[in-house]
């Protein structure tokens, strides 16, 4: 049995975009250096969610953690993601509103507030208009395009009762799993976000 899932609505922590920029890391904990990189991380961070929830589910259930492990052994969940490429940062503090443009083949110039990417600047460096400003409407700010803000995926199973499961059971599980999201270490960024299950 095979159920489709997607999530959206979510806002774009830094370990969940990529950079070869030489210095990123310094200047930015957690960012990804490759696409593979920021991948895995989502990857790693939906399963390791949705196992949790399948395993409070199983424990509610008086179901024993062999059983449990064996029932999460028969499922693989298969994750799309399209991690989105930040040439180079301006990492603000707080209060912050200016960022400097930067030279036109190093866009797109990810502006990051916190742990979150929240959108682009698209000032190049030198001449008129060289710096993009937060504190107003600013045609130089950009938007993080929408394919970067959604994950899709699918659950596989094999497992005799998971694969009688409904489409509203596997909701379920995925509401649960957002919730679980916004609950934890990245729960700013994924307190807006929404999941439905095909």
């Amino acid at each position: 049995m095979t159920r489709n899932f997607s999530l959206s609505g979510f806002t774009l922590p830094v370990n969940m975009v990529f950079t070869a920029s030489a210095g990123a890391p310094v200047q930015v904990s957690g960012i990804a250096a490759t696409a593979d990189a920021a991948k895995s991380f989502v990857s790693r961070l939906v399963l390791q969610t949705v196992t949790e929830v399948l395993e409070q589910q199983g424990r509610s259930a008086g179901l024993p953690d062999v059983m449990i492990s064996n029932i999460l052994d028969q499922l693989t969940v298969q994750i799309n993601y399209d991690p989105f490429e930040c040439k180079t940062l301006s990492a603000l503090k707080p209060g912050e509103t200016m960022v400097n443009g930067v030279m036109m083949d190093m866009l797109p110039n990810c502006i990051i507030v916190g742990n979150t990417v929240t959108a682009l600047c698209q000032a190049m460096r030198g001449g008129r208009g060289a710096m993009c400003d937060l504190s107003k409407a600013d045609d130089k700010i950009a938007n993080i395009p929408p394919k970067h803000l959604s994950i899709s995926g699918t659950f596989t199973t094999t497992n005799i009762i998971m694969t009688n499961w409904s489409r509203v059971m596997w909701q379920s599980v995925v509401n649960r799993a957002v919730r679980m999201l916004a609950a934890g270490p990245f729960g700013s960024n994924f307190v807006s976000a929404f999941a439905t299950v095909g």
